[in-house]
């Protein structure tokens, strides 16, 4: 069997990283797409020297989100697939809201105008969320940002490795060193992006997570995919030297030749 998982996707923000850069992709990462994406970005891990910074841009740009139906040229996020997803989005905003998180930007109840009776969530930004809230362990698959504040890297990687998924993880830095560790580090995700937010490769290396987001032994595409459906095939021959052969011949008839 070859088939993917969840997600819980990561992102690290050290303190060296560039904000704005950081906060553009992040934004675009989490509410691309509405969210409903296995390489959505939910989770930023901000190393807390510079999390309020960060926190305010992030606001004023979760808030410049437009939230429209899908057909509008100024669309920034559409709405969600079916009302059993919408609620249950909503049920993990208002979790993480009664487990002592505190919702910046609020997209429960959004709708654009004449449209009330859609299936819409609008975009939200969530501060002081920790590793043990319900919104934080399970794939929210919606648009939901949530801010985890961390002391350090170790810290942050701590977090990526203790996750049960392990589909994708990125760090935001200008520390060559940093990214090395949190590249060269084990049990983290699949697939890794240093400044870049949604590290899918092209077609030709393997997508897929590890731990339990992959099923099976191999990934979907490229090498491993190739590995993956196609059967092996042995052919043991041996062609002993047989004088008798040096004078057989063969004949075809004129409609055989046909």
């Amino acid at each position: 069997m070859q088939a993917l998982g969840a997600a819980k996707n990561h992102a690290i923000v050290l303190a060296d990283a560039d904000l704005e850069f950081t906060a553009n992709n992040l934004i675009a990462a989490a509410f691309g797409a509405a969210g409903e994406r296995c390489m959505s970005l939910p989770a930023v891990l901000v190393e807390d020297s510079v999390a309020d910074e960060l926190t305010a841009l992030l606001v004023e740009k979760t808030k410049a989100v437009k939230l429209r139906v899908g057909t509008d040229p100024e669309a920034d996020l559409g709405a969600i697939i079916t009302p059993e997803a919408r609620d249950r989005i909503v049920s993990l905003i208002t979790s993480a809201e009664e487990e002592g998180a505190k919702v910046l930007v609020d997209g429960r109840g959004q709708a654009p105008a004449g449209y009330e009776n859609g299936f819409w969530v609008g975009p939200t930004l969530i501060d002081g969320v920790t590793t043990d809230m319900t919104i934080n362990q399970n794939e929210v698959f919606g648009p939901t940002l949530e801010i985890l504040r961390i002391p350090d890297l170790a810290a942050g990687i701590k977090i990526i490795q203790d996750n049960p998924y392990g589909n994708g993880a990125a760090i935001f830095t200008s520390s060559g060193e940093a990214a090395r560790t949190f590249v060269r580090s084990p049990r983290t995700a699949g697939m890794l992006g240093v400044n870049v937010p949604i590290p899918v490769p092209v077609a030709w290396h393997s997508f897929g997570g590890w731990k339990e987001s992959l099923v099976g032994e191999t990934h979907i595409y490229g090498p491993e995919g190739v590995k993956f459906f196609t059967r092996g095939k042995v052919v043991t021959q041996r062609w002993p030297h047989n004088s008798a052969s040096k004078s057989a011949s063969f004949h075809f008839s004129s409609d055989a030749a046909k």
